[in-house]
């Protein structure tokens, strides 16, 4: 029986290039986008579903099961970012942040594992960051949401484990997406403490996506963890100095690491 796979936010962007990718290997894949209608051009079906809404969630896994009968893999992707000088960022933007990277992918969680409980198998794979694993200047509340969701897959994973349910990270670095178009950005403040250094850090990210990984890499890092009988918690994928960055985290004084950082975005 080919696996049944739920990817949030695939329409675009990461979750497309893994849902074609597992649509073509053989899986019933279901994708899901805030607003189906408007895509024309997707290999597979989506539903209606917004990660803010819990009502929603529930509703396209109940949709799901019904037709199906099982849900064998969920992939929470659906995510946003978020830049700016944590002292000008709305606390309404970062509220809506956490809701998307964070409480978003928990009420998905929430929502398929009563069905996994009852299969005694199961896989969710959240997508995190590895931004996650470090705080980056200007990116405060996009590592904050990710390194939180990070955590509560390790707990998570040990508390479902005795159900035959496996759940795991995985932590992209930079790949060409449209993720920048869709990214809250703190307005540049003429004359704020933080003008040019927030410019300048800004530019940089923006460049680091321009010219990031191709996402069929992650497609591809996917299907392996889902081939994987026992999987890992963490899986990083990327560029080699961004997977390497988070090792020296671990063996570098926080002072050396700190300034390592701050030389990096020229600060």
């Amino acid at each position: 029986m080919n696996k049944v796979v739920l990817i949030t936010g695939g329409s675009s962007g990461i979750g497309k290039s893994v849902g074609e990718f597992l649509h073509h290997k053989g899986f019933v894949v279901y994708g899901t986008s805030r607003n189906p209608e408007r895509v024309l051009n997707s290999v597979f079906p989506l539903v209606a579903l917004d990660v803010r809404n819990t009502e929603s969630i529930q509703s396209a896994i109940a949709k799901i099961i019904a037709v199906t009968g099982r849900l064998d893999v969920v992939i929470n992707n659906a995510g946003v970012g978020i830049t700016g000088p944590l002292e000008e960022i709305p606390t309404s933007e970062i509220k809506n942040n956490f809701e998307t990277n964070f409480f978003g992918p928990i009420e998905v969680m929430k929502a398929a594992l009563p069905q996994m409980r009852q299969q005694k198998s199961g896989l969710i794979i959240n997508v995190t960051s590895i931004a996650g694993y470090m705080g980056l200047p200007y990116r405060s509340v996009y590592s904050a949401s990710k390194g939180a969701l990070e955590l509560i897959t390790e707990a998570l994973n040990m508390e479902v484990k005795s159900f035959g349910i496996n759940i795991t990270n995985v932590a992209p670095g930079d790949f060409a997406t449209n993720i920048a178009s869709g990214r809250f950005h703190a307005p540049l403040i003429k004359g704020s403490a933080y003008e040019i250094p927030y410019a300048k850090t800004l530019a940089m990210m923006d460049e680091h996506v321009d010219s990031g990984s191709n996402p069929n890499e992650m497609a591809l890092a996917i299907y392996n963890i889902i081939q994987t009988k026992n999987p890992k918690v963490h899986y990083k994928v990327g560029a080699f100095m961004q997977k390497f960055s988070i090792v020296l985290k671990r063996l570098l004084p926080d002072k050396i690491y700190e300034k390592m950082l701050m030389n990096h975005y020229k600060l």
